[in-house]
């Protein structure tokens, strides 16, 4: 029987952004399969971690100052681009609802790795229409028929249910991973422990 991993993800995060190419990586060298699980994170910290909210208008200095070089130290690390997108936190809704529409195009991977990257390493608003306009034409998706999908209510339900899940099941943010369906890793730096445990199955 073959592995499966989930991946519940949004493309808001920075350290999501590395664990999607941490987790793509080690694709390409176990043999798994992945399911990818758009959700909206700031779901989860509105119903079951608003201490992020709290943590992002009482930050304690020492600790914001380590996390910005943590982050940089990974994503050197991956060869990535991160930089301090403007606004900060966006508003995912309609990329994340897009990324439906994505796995439906088998083009799931191509999708988030591009908004990932126009956030992130290009500092572009995912939030803008017309940005997302662009990333829909870059990815190869018909433009018409994806924003009429984002706001069909079927679909606006999956993002919706795909969060409460997560939260029904221990997530309390994003990346959170199930190997097999209930050995749970969070975070970046938790693919590391998710390879040992792939290894040993």
């Amino acid at each position: 029987m073959r592995d499966r991993v989930e991946m519940f993800f949004d493309c808001s995060s920075p350290w999501t952004y590395l664990a999607f190419e941490s987790l793509i990586e080690l694709n390409e060298r176990l043999d798994f399969d992945i399911e990818w699980r758009p959700i909206l994170v700031g779901g989860l910290f509105n119903t079951i971690n608003p201490s992020v909210y709290a943590a992002r208008e009482n930050p304690v200095r020492q600790k914001a100052a380590y996390q910005k070089k943590d982050l940089q130290d990974w994503a050197s690390l991956k060869n990535l681009v991160i930089g301090l997108p403007d606004p900060f936190p966006v508003n995912s809704v309609k990329v994340m609802r897009g990324a439906f529409v994505a796995i439906e195009n088998k083009l799931l991977v191509d999708y988030a790795r591009t908004a990932f990257q126009y956030y992130w390493s290009q500092l572009k608003d995912i939030s803008d229409d017309k940005v997302i306009r662009e990333l829909v034409r870059e990815v190869g998706l018909a433009e018409d028929e994806f924003f009429k999908k984002i706001e069909e209510p079927e679909l606006k339900l999956q993002l919706r249910l795909n969060t409460d899940e997560l939260a029904e099941r221990g997530g309390f943010g994003s990346p959170t991973f199930f190997l097999n369906q209930h050995d749970m890793y969070f975070g970046n730096d938790r693919v590391e422990l998710l390879r040992q445990k792939l290894l040993v199955n």
